[in-house]
């Protein structure tokens, strides 16, 4: 489980491909203090780390991850938002976050607001496309609180610390971005179907 807090950013040295699979190197300072089997949530992914060498890390993006979420748009230099995974008995500073996109949604516009960045994103309706005004949303891995909400698209406000310590600096019109909707609106959702 993961807050939506980002740690630092990290940046992708090499990609590997092997059959459908994806393996990226990533440098970031935590990289030396990770151990093989460990989570991390790379712009909001839970991957496993499987290798640690020389002040980076190595983790796999299986097939389905890879058309779920914008991993596979990812090339040397490209930077990622990075987060362990919670403590047990650790603060949770943003909101419940699984590390498990429900699908990609795109950037439609950055303004620049008295010193602030509002973001627009559009998402597709489904069933786990849960949003509620002023409600959470993780995009590339950040906590987020959403507002102006409309059945295809919503805002977030990003305040100068988030701009410059996550990958949202780099984020231009018509980057597609990673969603986790809110775990807790999306059970609320399947308990008010009826089981079939």
């Amino acid at each position: 489980m993961f807050t939506g807090i980002i740690e630092e950013t990290g940046e992708v040295l090499e990609i590997r491909t092997e059959k459908g699979n994806r393996h990226f190197r990533i440098r970031s300072r935590m990289s030396a203090e990770l151990k093989p089997d460990q989570s991390v949530a790379h712009q909001g992914v839970c991957l496993t780390v499987t290798h640690v060498e020389q002040g980076s890390h190595w983790v796999t993006a299986v097939d389905e991850t890879l058309g779920r979420s914008n991993l596979g748009d990812l090339k040397p230099g490209d930077f990622v938002n990075l987060e362990r995974s919670m403590p047990v008995g650790g603060r949770l500073d943003g909101h419940i976050v699984q590390g498990h996109v429900d699908q990609t949604g795109t950037c439609l516009a950055v303004t620049e607001d008295h010193g602030s960045w509002l973001f627009d994103f559009s998402f597709q309706p489904s069933p786990s496309a849960m949003l509620v005004e002023k409600g959470s949303i993780c995009v590339n891995g950040v906590s987020l609180t959403c507002f102006g909400i409309t059945d295809l698209s919503f805002r977030v406000a990003i305040i100068p610390y988030t701009f410059h310590h996550t990958t949202f600096q780099f984020l231009k019109p018509g980057d597609r971005v990673n969603l986790e909707f809110d775990i807790i609106g999306k059970y609320v959702q399947r308990l008010m179907q009826p089981y079939r």
